[in-house]
């Protein structure tokens, strides 16, 4: 397995406003292979920001290991074959888009007229492509973004919140261009709260939370285990005695139960039972596991133990206080 991306032990602290320390970024170990769609994920202030920019040589770790592309993090030869879109890119707004391309790629050295004009038309903006920045929409603006970040060939591209903000028709255009990039073998790290997007385009995911990996894995694995619901009408509270369990959910108002269970579980013989008990199967409906239900799962889960660990060392329930303002958008 070829890594474009490795943290070992990766740790980042901040001196606190009492005299201590805050560790935002906590024993992090990430694995991003060649060629995928990588999806890291966290609510705000979990240490995402802060990951990238160690992960782009913008800041130190204080201690650990991140390698990227097989170099350590910062190495100028590793940056020639990487780049970056921030959530908010800052562009000259009296120039126009080939003039903001044109720029760009003055600063790498290229001077290709050509080049600029073929990302453009790329990105579908060949018929904007002279008309200025402040006359473009978000979703421009960001086709604008994605074709500066490709200026360079990079086999490695950082992607923060590509689609946030952005009308549907941007979304999906959007969407199928960082699919492209991995058509094309380039690794794509991708940190969004739009949960929707990255289950679609992404083939594994990070969730951290307060500093520390809480779920890492293919989405495939990370998924499974989909519920079933099942309704039927006529039902008795006889019935649903019987097929109440710990791993069920089981549900009777007005004759009308609503049983939700495992799709791991025997349907079939849920819905005899119900069958032979006089009721009368309405829907059996299969509900897939979202990311969306994983990221409230493991944050959840993640901030319940913490919780109970603090409560153990000071007596009572508490949360660590953010003091780090960089990390309060992240």
């Amino acid at each position: 397995m070829s890594l474009a991306i490795e943290t070992i032990n990766l740790q980042k602290t901040y001196k606190s406003r009492g005299g201590g320390s805050i560790g935002v970024v906590n024993n992090l170990d990430l694995q991003v292979e060649r060629g995928e769609i990588f999806g890291f994920l966290g609510p705000n202030g979990a240490g995402k920001t802060t990951t990238i920019k160690i992960l782009l040589g913008i800041i130190y770790p204080t201690s650990g290991v991140a390698k990227v592309l097989d170099k350590d993090a910062g190495d100028l030869e590793a940056h020639k074959k990487l780049s970056y879109l921030p959530e908010k890119p800052y562009y000259y707004e009296h120039m126009t888009g080939l003039e903001i391309m044109r720029f760009y790629a003055s600063l790498f050295g290229i001077k290709d007229r050509a080049h600029c004009e073929s990302l453009l038309e790329r990105v579908n903006l060949t018929n904007d492509m002279n008309r200025p920045i402040s006359q473009y929409s978000k979703g421009m603006q960001q086709r604008v973004g994605l074709a500066q970040s490709l200026l360079n060939d990079p086999e490695l591209l950082f992607l923060d919140e590509p689609t946030g903000g952005l009308d549907p028709i941007a979304h999906i255009e959007i969407r199928d261009l960082i699919l492209k990039f991995r058509e094309e073998g380039r690794t794509v790290f991708i940190s969004s709260h739009e949960l929707s997007d990255v289950e679609r385009i992404c083939d594994r995911v990070a969730i951290i939370n307060k500093g520390e990996i809480v779920a890492q894995g293919r989405l495939d694995d990370l998924l499974a285990g989909g519920r079933i619901e099942v309704t039927a009408d006529n039902a008795s509270e006889e019935i649903a005695a019987k097929l109440r369990t710990d791993d069920r959910t089981v549900s009777l108002g007005h004759g009308r139960l609503i049983l939700e269970m495992s799709d791991s579980e025997d349907t079939g013989a849920v819905i005899d039972a119900l069958r032979s008990g006089g009721s009368e199967i309405v829907s059996v409906i299969p509900r897939k596991k979202r990311l969306e239900d994983l990221f409230i799962e493991s944050v959840a889960s993640d901030n319940q133990l913490k919780g109970r660990k603090m409560s153990k060392m000071t007596g009572e329930s508490t949360e660590p206080e953010a003091t780090n303002e960089e990390e309060a958008g992240s």
